[in-house]
């Protein structure tokens, strides 16, 4: 088997004990949590049969949470859905009760002493939780979970792929998409190990979810209703945000969302990588002393043993030299965070993965329905997407560069670009 595709028949290999699909698709609760359900409920929609393999036992296995920013993405993501579906995105929303403007602002801050920097007008901006989202996008979909993949292997007669799981079951299929995260497997399985890891970035963040006292979230809330970015002349990015607001009227239940990111050496990251939750909490809330408020209050106001979430900065770019896998006519591809593991700081990541998702189902189909052959359809996709979110990679890794530098910081392209989607 080996680290790398085994592209050859294999009397080796397990023989394949699960009913075929014509999609099989790796992974639903990795990344973002939302690719591989936009990609199922896309074929759901096209009549396209296909499975969604998953290694947790269930959406909601992994405790922690995120919301999501999707701006641009939304008509991809609209495409995708059924009507009915689409017509409950408000549901998902971070605070169901307050209707997604048609315009909105996301506001930075100098968040060391609160003076305005700059403003950066949207059309409709969705704050989505992750959980709520997979709840969405998860009916009437063929999951099989506890499936952690081992290997992909290719037919001798150029027609399926299988894929085998660490329990001894396999499946065949006409595409195999994988989207199971920034540390794919199936990445690793195309590209080998090395080429196929993430690449270590020097900064990290430490997130926080917390509940407050009634007064205590009004005065967090006032700053914005939404969200809130800020920059700090030493060095530090932060973001303060509502994460759950489903009763208006009881602000003590309402949940909110912030982090600060740092520059962080690759050496210190080692150093620290056992600390305990009290010293990643300690230590986010020393730096917090130095700031404005929200963070400062925010941070003051959790107690000193509240879990936090701390994470090393990665990512992966498609169109780096030895990135480009063999797609083996087309039958295995990769998208989403598999395909481009990305920075977050300006808020690219939801949209992008949800347009791997509805351009994929708009190459599968042409494919199926021959319009244009398997191996065409998938390398135009593969060719668009590498081009469009490879972009995205280096443009949002600049980004996060020149957010931690104060000397760069006001030619950042979140100040500049704004949350458009651009590249050459």
């Amino acid at each position: 088997m080996g680290e790398y595709l085994s592209v050859m028949e294999d009397r080796n290999l397990p023989v394949v004990s699960g009913a075929s699909a014509t999609v099989l698709i790796i992974g639903a609760v990795g990344d973002l949590g939302t690719t591989g359900l936009a990609l199922a409920q896309g074929f759901r929609k096209a009549g396209i049969r296909c499975t969604i393999f998953e290694k947790h036992e269930s959406l909601h296995a992994q405790p922690r949470d995120w919301n999501m920013g999707l701006h641009w993405g939304a008509t991809a993501l609209q495409g995708v859905l059924d009507c009915e579906s689409w017509d409950k995105i408000q549901t998902v929303h971070v605070d169901p009760s307050a209707p997604v403007a048609d315009h909105d602002v996301l506001k930075f801050i100098n968040s060391m002493t609160g003076e305005p920097m700059s403003e950066i007008h949207t059309s409709k901006f969705y704050r989505l939780r992750r959980s709520k989202l997979r709840s969405l996008l998860e009916h009437e979909l063929d999951i099989r979970y506890k499936k952690v993949l081992k290997n992909i292997s290719m037919s001798g007669d150029g027609r399926t792929a299988t894929v085998h799981f660490e329990d001894g079951s396999s499946y065949a299929g006409q595409f195999v998409i994988a989207a199971d995260g920034a540390r794919s497997t199936a990445r690793q399985l195309l590209l080998g190990k090395n080429k196929g890891a993430v690449r270590r970035l020097p900064y990290a963040a430490t997130f926080v979810h917390a509940k407050f006292t009634a007064e205590q979230a009004l005065y967090l809330r006032s700053f914005h209703p939404l969200y809130i970015a800020g920059i700090h002349p030493s060095g530090f990015f932060s973001f303060f945000g509502m994460h759950e607001a489903e009763d208006p009227d009881r602000p003590e239940t309402w949940t909110f969302f912030f982090y600060i990111s740092w520059k962080y050496s690759l050496e210190e990251q080692d150093s620290t990588a056992g600390w305990s939750n009290k010293q990643r909490l300690d230590q986010v809330k020393s730096f917090a002393k130095d700031f404005c408020d929200p963070w400062k209050s925010a941070f003051e106001w959790i107690s000193d043993d509240h879990q936090v979430w701390y994470m090393g900065l990665t990512d992966f770019d498609p169109g780096s030299k030895g990135h480009y896998w063999n797609n083996h006519g087309g039958r295995v591809t990769l998208a989403g965070d598999a395909a481009h593991a990305m920075t977050y700081q300006r808020g690219q990541g939801l949209n992008h993965s949800v347009t791997d998702a509805a351009k994929l189902v708009n190459a599968v189909t042409d494919a199926v329905s021959g319009l244009s052959s398997q191996a065409t359809s998938i390398s135009a996709y593969e060719d668009e997407m590498i081009a469009r979110a490879g972009g995205e990679v280096r443009l949002s890794t600049i980004n996060t560069e020149m957010l931690h530098d104060w000397e760069r910081v006001l030619a950042s392209p979140v100040l500049t670009s704004g949350m458009k989607h651009k590249h050459k």
